[in-house]
């Protein structure tokens, strides 16, 4: 069974900063795109970015330059530093291991940017 452990997420103030962290197998996380999710209340889940074994990087437009997704490969880890945060990045996000269609989640950890 393959188990997406997520850590970090929290409460910040607009303008702040937030970890996200997600640790897998080696068999998944040396094999598979990472990346990171969230979904709003009453919204779609949508993409925040991803990361390729080869560490190329894709991220959603309203996320360029204040977050930023790596992988450290010594841990099979990894990360989501979230910086200028605002209100419209509050959702739970969730970590997500992709490879030929197929699909692993993490269990969700919230993030809110309330003043």
């Amino acid at each position: 069974q393959v188990q997406l452990v997520e850590s970090g997420g929290g409460v910040a103030q607009p303008g702040g900063s937030l970890r996200l962290s997600c640790t897998a197998s080696e068999t998944i996380f040396s094999t598979h795109i990472m990346g990171w999710y969230r979904q709003a209340p009453g919204k779609q889940r949508e993409l925040v970015a991803t990361i390729t074994t080869g560490d190329r990087t894709n991220y959603t437009y309203s996320v360029k330059g204040r977050f930023t997704i790596s992988r450290d490969n010594a841990d099979n880890m990894v990360s989501l530093q979230m910086n200028s945060l605002k209100p419209e990045d509050t959702a739970v996000y969730y970590c997500n291991a992709f490879r030929y269609g197929k699909s692993y989640w993490g269990q969700g950890t919230q993030v809110t940017v309330s003043s």
